[in-house]
């Protein structure tokens, strides 16, 4: 299992960084992704984000915050 959790980490690492103008979605997708809407990514897409762009950064921000909320758990468990 670690080598696939370190090639997630590398994946995650390695992925073009967002652009600013996704920071309130890629927020919102890292605390509150149940929240996420169609209408959410329709916007991003009608302010001229790809849907290959907005998807890319969603997967890389939802990896990335699974990842620290599994680092948290094992950390707390020792």
């Amino acid at each position: 299992m670690s080598e696939h959790l370190d090639a997630l980490r590398a994946n995650v690492a390695n992925a073009a960084p967002a652009r600013p103008e996704l920071a309130a979605y890629l927020e919102k997708v890292r605390t509150r992704a149940y929240t996420v809407t169609d209408a959410d990514v329709t916007t991003l897409i009608a302010d001229g984000h790809s849907e290959a762009e907005i998807f890319e950064q969603t997967v890389t921000v939802a990896i990335a915050e699974g990842l620290r909320r599994l680092d948290a758990g094992l950390g707390a468990i020792g």
